[in-house]
């Protein structure tokens, strides 16, 4: 009886995944990927944007990444999260970073997508997740109202400083168009939030939180989805005001905040500042802080830490401020 001998076949070689950057112009898209090396430009038009999509498809690439560039890649964004490939939106100053520590000086649009792709292979940026209609328009009515406070912000420091009459004068209806443009604003804000019943029911339980009014709580819920669903260190670093070490050797620096949404730390910034004064919770922390001399800025960068805790807790147990267990065990004592 003779034996048969089995020769085995040889495994299979891994497939490299896949990296892609798109660098976005007004015109124009330059796509970069990692297995081919090539670039390849489309029109930044819809049937451009479906071409592009199209030919990664098949590459099933592991990460895509492009820059913010002022709503110009919100387009692309959008049909590439449609066709349900993973894309991550990222800091431009971040990828400028890489581009120097690796050592490229030069800026062209080829050259910039392929940076992208570097840094998609590397810093593993997370990754965006398709925002419903409403989100989307709720997060483009904040961010106008945001604006339009800031340019009051300068007309007024303008009108303080100013004696010509006439400049008083076109100043002063400045504002008060600035002033009825944000108020219409407010009521659009607060239309889309009640038109919708998940996001009428994260912003009631906001605003039970002392210290939460309508403009923390909208910012919130269109800037920061990830509230409810991420521990509190993800969501404290999503928000910037997450401390990073500064230590080296024996050498223990001081901590300090950075990246994160800086439009929504800037809101938050002004309402903690509030909620130290009427929100029980916060007030005690402040002057816990306080005794301990802390500098103030570290104070209130450690209540907006603290708030924002308490505020995604809120949203991720469905409990209002008064339900939540840090404030039934102070209630006897308030």
């Amino acid at each position: 009886m003779t034996s048969s001998s089995v020769t085995p076949s040889p495994s299979a070689t891994p497939v490299p995944p896949v990296f892609v950057g798109i660098d976005v112009a007004k015109e124009t898209l330059d796509v970069a990927r990692s297995d081919t090396g090539e670039v390849r430009q489309f029109h930044n038009t819809p049937a451009g944007i479906r071409s592009l999509v199209a030919s990664l498809l098949p590459a099933r690439p592991a990460r895509i990444v492009l820059e913010a560039t002022g709503g110009l890649e919100e387009p692309v964004l959008d049909a590439l999260l449609d066709a349900q490939l993973p894309v991550a939106r990222v800091n431009p100053g971040k990828v400028r970073h890489l581009a120097r520590g690796l050592g490229i000086q030069a800026k062209t649009d080829a050259i910039d997508a392929a940076i992208l792709v570097e840094f998609a292979r590397l810093a593993e940026p997370r990754l965006a997740q398709k925002r419903s209609e409403k989100q989307a328009e709720l997060d483009a009515l904040v961010t106008c109202r945001r604006q339009l406070v800031s340019a009051k912000t300068d007309q007024g420091n303008q009108l303080a400083s100013t004696t010509s009459p006439f400049a008083k004068k076109a100043l002063r209806t400045v504002l008060a168009s600035l002033d009825k443009q944000i108020k219409r604003l407010d009521k659009q804000i607060a239309s889309i939030v009640d038109s919708d019943d998940d996001m009428k029911h994260k912003d009631r339980i906001l605003q039970s939180a002392p210290g939460v009014g309508p403009v923390l709580s909208s910012a919130i819920i269109s800037q920061l989805p990830e509230a409810g669903q991420t521990d509190r260190h993800e969501v404290a670093a999503l928000t910037g005001v997450a401390p990073f070490n500064h230590d080296s050797g024996k050498h223990k620096g001081k901590r300090a905040i950075r990246g994160g949404r800086a439009d929504l730390r800037s809101i938050l910034y002004m309402c903690t500042q509030v909620a130290m004064m009427h929100n029980p919770i916060l007030r005690a922390m402040a002057e816990r802080l306080e005794k301990l001399n802390k500098l103030p800025k570290v104070a209130i960068v450690a209540c907006m830490r603290k708030f924002l805790t308490l505020l995604n807790a809120m949203l991720r147990d469905n409990l209002t401020w008064d339900q939540l267990d840090v404030v039934k065990k102070l209630a006897p004592n308030a």
